[in-house]
C-alpha cells in the first residue's frame, strides 16, 4: 500500500529531526555546553564507550552531567560527524549509526582518533531524543604521547 503524502512528510520530517541530534551533540562539545549537550538525551538515557580494553556505560542525566562534565575538559574534543544513517522503526522509535573522526583544540587540533556511533532514539513528546550512544572507538590515540 503506498504511502500518504501526510505519512512521507512525517518521515522526512522525523529523519531530520534525528539526523540533527549528532550534530546538535558535536556543536555542544565544541561549545562546551554540556547540559545541552546531556538534554539531548532521554531522562533515562545511556552513552556507553567501548575501547580495546573496556566498556564503560553512564545511565541518567544527573549522571551524564558529571560524566561529560570530566570527559570534555581534559582532551578539548573538537568531533567531526560523518555518514549518518538512519532506520525509522515505527512512529517513536529509530536507530542509526555515524562516524566520527576527532581532534583536539588542547593541542593544535592534532588528530587523535576514529571510531563510530550507534544510536538508538526515541520521541519524547514531539522531540526525538537519544535513548543510547554507544561509541565504538576504532582508534584512539593519547594526544599527549609522541609516536
Amino acid at each position: 500500500m503506498a504511502k500518504s503524502l501526510e505519512q512521507i512528510v512525517t518521515e522526512l520530517a522525523d529523519r531530520e529531526a534525528i539526523r540533527e541530534l549528532p550534530l546538535l551533540y558535536c556543536d555542544c562539545v565544541w561549545r562546551g555546553d554540556v547540559e545541552g549537550l546531556v538534554n539531548l538525551f532521554t531522562e533515562d538515557g545511556t552513552f556507553t564507550q567501548l575501547g580495546r580494553r573496556a566498556e564503560n556505560s553512564t545511565t541518567g542525566r544527573a549522571n551524564l552531567l558529571k560524566t561529560y562534565r570530566e570527559g570534555l575538559t581534559s582532551l578539548s574534543p573538537r568531533p567531526y560527524i560523518h555518514n549518518h544513517v538512519v532506520e525509522l522503526k515505527d512512529a517513536t522509535h529509530a536507530s542509526g549509526r555515524c562516524y566520527v573522526e576527532l581532534r583536539t583544540a588542547a593541542n593544535n587540533m592534532e588528530w587523535i582518533g576514529t571510531g563510530f556511533y550507534h544510536d538508538e532514539y526515541v520521541k519524547a513528546g514531539d522531540q526525538w531524543k537519544f535513548q543510547s550512544r554507544r561509541f565504538t572507538a576504532t582508534r584512539f590515540d593519547d594526544p599527549g604521547k609522541k609516536s
